[in-house]
């Protein structure tokens, strides 16, 4: 199934309802503002979707995202629902989930299902979110033959499959970085990649480079900012602006090598709510230029 185009004028229109309308059509339809196909990843209210899926989904709706990202939570990809029923219920409150992390990847025959399920509503890709800290480069080409077969099972489906980085397969062995092996021993034509900016940036990366050392293999990205606390000693997400982190500058660049769609995440909250944090998120991506 093809991608649909993202976020339409008429959702941009939605989520900027305080606006008048002249203005809204002044910096909406005649500026250069290019960050249209962006959604939110559902682990960023995920104590709110514990308790209320479909509240909080309505909520979200209410804020102006049109496009979600799950993940696999005790209750399912589809929060106790079949996913005809979930995507029915999206469809209502003018939503779609075009992606969701998925859990246990490694078991092809139930990742075989799970792609079924997914195409069967249109869902353009089901990602593995994280691999075991294990950290040996044989471990890890081990990861990279698992994802082929994972990406040849999705294309069977008519979907893609994807990998979610976190800051450890930043570290090397051998001399070799994890997250290369990981990149230079899958197909192309059958494994993406969604660079989480922040865990890279954690691992004292520069995102512009990863862009540029694999170009078109980073398909989506988690805009998730960075906060240094405690002195600079730690560091945690943040709501988008208040961090460290240039996302006009690296998403302009990504976009030149491939970047497509923009997730929002965001897993601590200081001085806010996860709901909250997720509608000033809104916010901040459609002033975003790049």
């Amino acid at each position: 199934m093809k991608r649909r185009d993202f976020v339409l004028k008429s959702t941009l229109l939605s989520a900027c309802a305080g606006i008048p309308f002249s203005m809204q059509a002044n910096k909406l339809f005649e500026s250069d503002l290019a960050v249209k196909n962006f959604g939110i990843q559902l682990y960023s209210i995920r104590k709110d979707m514990a308790k209320n899926p479909k509240d909080t989904l309505r909520k979200l709706a209410s804020y102006g995202y049109k496009y979600i990202e799950g993940y696999e939570s005790s209750l399912g990809l589809f929060w106790g629902m079949s996913n005809i029923d979930f995507k029915k219920y999206l469809d209502d409150l003018g939503m779609k989930m075009i992606a969701s992390h998925c859990g246990e990847t490694q078991n092809l025959e139930s990742f075989n299902k799970k792609c079924d399920l997914a195409a069967e509503i249109g869902i353009d890709y089901l990602m593995c979110p994280g691999l075991p800290r294990k950290l040996e480069l044989d471990i890890f080409k081990g990861h990279a033959d698992t994802f082929n077969k994972c990406g040849q099972i999705a294309k069977n489906n008519g979907i893609k499959f994807a990998y979610h980085n976190h800051a450890y397969s930043f570290q090397k062995r051998e001399g070799v970085y994890l997250q290369d092996v990981l990149m230079n021993n899958t197909d192309p034509s059958l494994v993406d990649f969604e660079m989480d900016i922040y865990w890279v940036v954690a691992a004292g990366e520069d995102p512009i480079e990863w862009f540029d050392k694999h170009p078109q293999r980073f398909k989506y990205c988690h805009v998730k900012d960075y906060l240094e606390i405690d002195g600079g000693k730690e560091h945690e997400s943040c709501t988008l602006g208040q961090g460290s982190i240039n996302f006009s500058k690296i998403l302009s660049h990504g976009k030149k090598r491939g970047l497509e769609t923009y997730i929002i995440e965001q897993e601590a909250y200081r001085g806010t709510t996860p709901l909250q944090a997720a509608k000033d998120n809104v916010g901040y991506m459609l002033q975003l230029k790049v």
